[in-house]
């Protein structure tokens, strides 16, 4: 398969997914694809390749920012996700540290908070429905809304 033609199936499956997808499962993209990007960024550092490291947190920062903060519902337990939420904030300064820096330490942090992160969203599980109930999709009343445009900077940046 053609370079093109990967990424544009690539894309096609990120999308279909976003579309389709239940509230867990985006959380779960998003939590993958900052830490990709963190990935992306420290191999980039490592290269001296300067532009595209900053692209990659660029983007990382936004799919924290703008995904994973910004789906926080603090109706529940306000206390938690005020807490989750200077987490994530501080997770984004870290980043922006990196990035401005190269520092290699805060790039470390940051990524050791997400994959924990993403740890315990993952030990959670996607909610179980009763009968007769459905789960909230993308795009619907109860969806992260705020997800589809990191979602959209995700499918971006793999592309």
């Amino acid at each position: 398969m053609s370079g093109f033609g990967a990424k544009a199936y690539s894309k096609i499956g990120l999308e279909t997914d976003v579309i389709s997808g239940e509230p867990h499962r985006l959380i779960m993209m998003l939590f993958d694809g900052a830490l990709l990007c963190i990935q992306k960024s420290r191999s980039h550092l490592a290269a001296r390749r300067i532009a595209e490291k900053c692209q990659a947190l660029s983007t990382a920062i936004e799919i924290v920012d703008m995904g994973l903060l910004a789906s926080v519902d603090p109706r529940h337990d306000p206390e938690f996700a005020n807490r989750l939420i200077s987490l994530y904030r501080y997770v984004t300064m870290r980043l922006l540290q990196a990035n401005v820096r190269n520092d290699g330490k805060a790039l470390d942090e940051a990524e050791k908070i997400l994959r924990d992160l993403r740890g315990a969203w993952l030990q959670i599980g996607p909610p179980k429905a009763a009968p007769g109930v459905s789960i909230a999709k993308a795009g619907s009343p109860g969806a992260p809304a705020a997800a589809s445009p990191a979602l959209r900077a995700l499918g971006a940046y793999q592309a």
